[in-house]
């Protein structure tokens, strides 16, 4: 997408998010750029073989990458077919990296949620190989970590079952922050997400919204990077991921 973009000042960033049972938010980059893997403004026709759809369905409309969610509720299994849970419609693309900065444009539009998220297929610990993920919703940002957190397959099976509901609830404290924010779903707004080591940190807008630091954030083989859309209609543009190291204190 050109330069059209409008970034008014529509982030307001609630004071509650600076809470005394929240992480402090790092005023500082934790992360210094290296070399851009993969970069993406949509400025085409068709998605292209470098994206792969996860849970569909995800179009390019007008020079930006549209998601819109079409699992929105449980089906039981019936005739002989399999039940398919609700899920957020889900695009990935393959850039192996450890320590990164993703940083895209979105428009929530009528999406409930957009997010970036890291997977590594070859990992066994966890539902689907997640390891961690940053979704921004019109409330809030949340920093899970995955590998450790909802996903990890014990914890994950505990969620089938309501008599494991305080011991699961124990198991995942620290594994995930939710950050007040209020986001306007008309306008467009900057996302920048870091990764370094245990930690991630994001910032919309070039504010400072959101911080966690769980081990499971570690994991060193993040080998893809996958987006998703909650709800209708959702949209990212100029997209860019980069290795990264450390930023020196």
């Amino acid at each position: 997408m050109n330069m059209r973009l409008l970034f008014a000042p529509a982030l307001l960033i609630a004071s509650a998010a600076f809470g005394a049972d929240l992480p402090t938010i790092p005023a500082e980059p934790i992360a210094k750029k290296n070399e851009l893997l993969f970069s993406d403004d949509f400025e085409r026709a068709e998605l292209g073989k470098a994206w792969g759809p996860v849970v569909p369905t995800f179009t390019i409309e007008k020079g930006a990458l549209k998601g819109t969610q079409t699992r929105e509720v449980d089906v039981p299994a019936a005739d002989g077919k399999p039940a398919v849970k609700a899920h957020q419609a889900v695009i990935g693309t393959d850039v192996p990296t450890k320590d990164s900065v993703i940083e895209f444009k979105f428009k929530l539009a009528g999406a409930t949620g957009v997010s970036a998220e890291f997977d590594d297929r070859q990992f066994t610990g966890s539902h689907y190989g997640h390891i961690c993920m940053a979704r921004v919703t019109p409330k809030g940002v949340i920093l899970t970590d995955q590998k450790e957190g909802g996903m990890r397959n014990d914890i994950y099976a505990m969620s089938q079952d309501p008599t494991k509901k305080d011991e699961r609830n124990k198991l995942l404290v620290g594994r995930s922050a939710t950050f007040p924010v209020t986001v306007d779903s008309d306008k467009w707004h900057d996302f920048v997400l870091e990764t370094v080591g245990d930690t991630m940190r994001v910032t919309l807008d070039g504010k400072p919204v959101a911080f966690l630091k769980s081990p499971g954030i570690a994991h060193p083989t993040k080998s893809k990077v996958e987006f998703g859309c909650m709800g209708k209609d959702g949209y990212f543009d100029d997209l860019k991921i980069w290795n990264a190291e450390p930023a020196k204190p």
